[in-house]
């Protein structure tokens, strides 16, 4: 498909491929050709060569590099922690797809980082900063900032959201088990 200015069209459309266009303002490129991120009307500059979508909806929730995301860690292995993202920080608007990001070790606090499991538990309840999408659905992520990190850390022992006892410092108010992580300066708890 080759979309023309003024085609309405959906979040995955194939609007062009980028020998042609650059992306622009809510699109992506994928394999080579340039999609939709969100339902809207296409708008194409011939000027600069540039695809864009005009979204039909005010203010789609969308990933985008440096908005301030809310998930949950899913995982942690080696030197990457996986967070499903919940959503945008400061929207009521949910995403309009599941999406996962990615926190490498490097990008988990200023300085080194020994093991990426000091830092992140699995059921944890992060704030992240979007550093660079990948696709659609997939992005890669940063808590090195002081007020991003860990919201809410969960006991390894007996899953119990812990409470904050030093600067990365949790403790356990069920079991008393203490542990550390790379804890949010706004740690609920």
């Amino acid at each position: 498909m080759k979309a023309k200015s003024g085609d309405f069209v959906l979040p995955g459309d194939a609007l062009g491929v980028t020998e042609e266009f650059l992306p622009s303002e809510w699109t992506y490129e994928e394999e080579g050709k340039i999609r939709s991120l969100v339902a809207g009307t296409v708008s194409i500059d011939q000027k600069n060569k540039k695809i864009s979508i005009i979204p039909k909806t005010k203010s789609p929730a969308i990933l985008s590099r440096g908005v301030v995301i809310l998930g949950q860690i899913k995982d942690v292995r080696g030197q990457r922690a996986m967070v499903e993202i919940e959503g945008i920080k400061d929207t009521n608007r949910s995403l309009p797809i599941s999406c996962v990001g990615g926190i490498h070790i490097s990008q988990a606090q200023k300085g080194y980082v020994d093991k990426l499991t000091d830092d992140f538990r699995i059921g944890d309840i992060v704030e992240a900063k979007v550093t660079k999408v990948l696709g659609i659905d997939n992005a890669d992520l940063t808590t090195a900032d002081d007020e991003l990190g860990v919201l809410k850390a969960m006991c390894t022992k007996c899953r119990y959201f812990m409470n904050k006892i030093g600067k990365n410092q949790v403790k356990c108010p069920n079991c008393g088990n203490k542990e550390t992580r790379k804890l949010s300066s706004k740690y609920e708890g």
